[in-house]
């Protein structure tokens, strides 16, 4: 009965990979070692096949999951059609409330079902066993199993704390729950009284900007963050790390930030090979709508080098929301994790950026100043430039407020900070600031 809950209870299984002994054998890394024996290859050549009843009622949750996403975006429509209508009343709400709770009670009873379909499975319950005993013991042996299974990567156990270095417990001067130091833009007015009536006065401003920022900028700002979008890439999501896992012999890692969001990362290692740049490091950030499963993570792969590649809070297996200080936290624990858990110096890691990544490198290279180099390519100076060109004019104001209190991205002002070789990669129709 017990392993019938944790069907029932256990994350999606998308794939089991194939073992791949001669790269194992290569890999220096303690994590995975040589000596195990890999499974069947017929066990591993594909993805997972769910039973009849579990295929069923994974669709309907999926179903059911999309359409919630549709109407938690269209709520505030829905909620002024509504009210206009008159149907908010209470002799409407309660009848309503009646069919969202037997609709409930029906989902609940499809993932029942998916659970029964998951328990008669003896791949999924295969899975289930090892990831309670590496939620039990985090052992090296349970990890390197677990590795085998591509799943719903919340499930997954977190492999390294932003607290774990032991400089960090030490310093005073460190990160806090709070997060990281940013670089915080002067105020519009300078040398203006700050008193409970201008406080006032600026409030009705300061809660649309909120608003904006919270709701329609942040949205604008990371398409990649959106779920939907997250829903019709999953299928190319699954291959890119698949290759990544299997061709690559790539090692995914769960971190977690001092915020509380969980870092979904991909790390290949290429120290074991005859290449003299395989030492060095590259932390690949990705742009507004990428991800490491398909961004750009391939070129210095295709160069030899030995790369990390995270994706932004609230991408693909990464929690929490891409604003500017959760977006410098999940930086800073992914250095500390190359630091002190991959075990490469600041001086052998590159920091290599797409597009909007230029603001977790530059920040990087701004509070890791012995980091080797940067790399910006497609990248911009200041937001609000480009904020400004594509609202209307009567809206520059609150752009402009909304930018700098809300999503301040100011790479040039970060990579004045640091004194190391930058190079810059623009192109003929970049849009640039």
């Amino acid at each position: 009965m017990a392993k019938l809950l944790s069907c029932v209870l256990g994350p999606r299984l998308y794939k089991i990979y194939r073992e791949r002994d001669s790269e194992r054998a290569r890999s220096g890394a303690p994590e995975t070692p040589a000596s195990v024996t890999a499974p069947a290859p017929s066990s591993w050549d594909t993805y997972y096949q769910p039973r009849a009843l579990e295929k069923h009622a994974d669709s309907i949750l999926a179903l059911a999951s999309v359409f919630w996403s549709i109407s938690y975006y269209s709520s505030p429509f829905a909620f002024f059609y509504l009210y206009r209508k008159g149907y908010l009343s209470l002799s409407k709400v309660v009848p309503f409330s009646h069919y969202a709770g037997t609709l409930l009670l029906l989902l609940a009873g499809v993932a029942c079902l998916r659970g029964v379909g998951r328990w008669t499975n003896p791949q999924y319950r295969q899975f289930i066993t090892i990831l309670e005993a590496t939620h039990r013991n985090q052992s090296a042996e349970n990890k390197r199993q677990l590795a085998s299974y591509n799943f719903d990567f919340r499930s997954w156990p977190v492999d390294f704390h932003w607290e774990e270095p032991s400089s960090r417990k030490e310093s005073r001067g460190g990160p806090s729950r709070r997060g990281v130091a940013l670089l915080r833009p002067e105020p519009l007015h300078r040398g203006t009284a700050d008193t409970l009536l201008n406080r006032a006065k600026k409030l009705p401003c300061q809660i649309t900007s909120y608003l904006v920022a919270h709701t329609l900028g942040r949205r604008m700002l990371y398409p990649g963050s959106v779920y939907l979008l997250q829903k019709a890439l999953m299928p190319v999501l699954l291959q890119g790390q698949a290759r990544l896992v299997e061709e690559c012999d790539g090692r995914r890692a769960k971190l977690l930030a001092c915020d509380g969001n969980e870092i979904d990362t991909m790390f290949v290692d290429r120290r074991g090979t005859a290449e003299p740049q395989g030492q060095k490091l590259v932390i690949c950030c990705e742009g507004n709508a990428g991800f490491y499963e398909v961004g750009c993570v391939s070129t210095p792969l295709e160069a030899g080098y030995s790369v990390l590649g995270w994706n932004h809070p609230g991408f693909a297996g990464s929690t929490g929301v891409p604003f500017p200080q959760n977006e410098a936290n999940a930086m800073d624990v992914v250095v500390q994790f190359a630091v002190h858990r991959l075990g490469f110096q600041p001086q052998d890691i590159i920091l290599y950026a797409w597009s909007i990544g230029g603001f977790t490198a530059t920040w990087a290279a701004m509070s890791y100043p012995d980091i080797s180099a940067v790399i910006l390519d497609a990248s911009f100076d200041d937001l609000v430039p480009l904020a400004l060109k594509v609202m209307p004019d009567s809206c520059r104001g609150l752009v402009t407020r909304t930018v700098r209190q809300h999503l301040n991205l100011n790479n040039a002002e970060q990579l004045c900070r640091y004194q190391g070789p930058v190079l810059l990669i623009r192109r003929t129709k970049d849009e640039c600031t």
